[in-house]
């Protein structure tokens, strides 16, 4: 799962949740990867939460603005969580890996905002995670998310960016081609079968 987040700072506990986006992965036909859903939905500030001005003012979130049509932290949080962890067990998994630039932020705030809300079933994984700006500086040699979807032959609009919806598609996007690529240059071996095919060539030599 593709996750973004837009906040009112960078402290999980202190600073409010604005933005939460996930954008939902699954297979074609020919096996690739590929977004399927995306969800958002903009959050009310927790009461008491903090709102750091030159956060805002970077975002362009207006936190009070009444056409945001805004949810309490709570009611967005299960909106969010109801289509990951549906599509966690339609994999039959049992956690979701949430896949972010530098996701340690996003899952951060995830965690902490769901805490808040005590919300028992948090169906991501509370620490593991695929981080696209390691993935895109080793694809493509650029780290921040603009260049990286503009090394990568994306479309990228810089009045969309810093919008939870569009940065999580554009990161869903650039994770499912990195990873296609890697499938289709190198592939992939799981270690059983590995150990298949060493068992096998050594079968043969004696």
């Amino acid at each position: 799962m593709v996750v973004d987040v837009e906040t009112g700072g960078f402290n999980p506990k202190r600073d409010a949740l604005l933005e939460i986006a996930a954008v939902i992965l699954d297979f074609d036909e020919q096996g690739r990867l590929q977004p399927s859903e995306t969800h958002a939905c903009h959050v009310e500030p927790f009461k008491g939460a903090n709102l750091d001005e030159k956060s805002l003012q970077f975002t362009g979130i207006d936190p009070y603005h009444p056409f945001r049509f805004a949810k309490p932290e709570d009611e967005a949080l299960r909106q969010i969580f109801k289509p990951v962890r549906r599509a966690v067990k339609d994999s039959a998994c049992t956690r979701a890996i949430l896949v972010g630039h530098n996701p340690s932020f996003d899952l951060s705030f995830v965690n902490a905002a769901a805490d808040r809300c005590k919300i028992k079933r948090n169906p991501f994984h509370p620490f593991s995670s695929f981080d696209t700006a390691t993935m895109a500086g080793l694809a493509f040699g650029q780290t921040v998310l603009a260049r990286a979807a503009v090394a990568a032959g994306m479309s990228w609009d810089q009045e969309q960016a810093h919008s939870a919806k569009y940065d999580a598609e554009r990161t869903a996007e650039l994770f499912c081609m990195i990873v296609n690529r890697w499938d289709e240059t190198v592939g992939v071996i799981t270690a059983p079968a590995r150990a298949e095919e060493d068992a096998e060539e050594h079968s043969s030599a004696e």
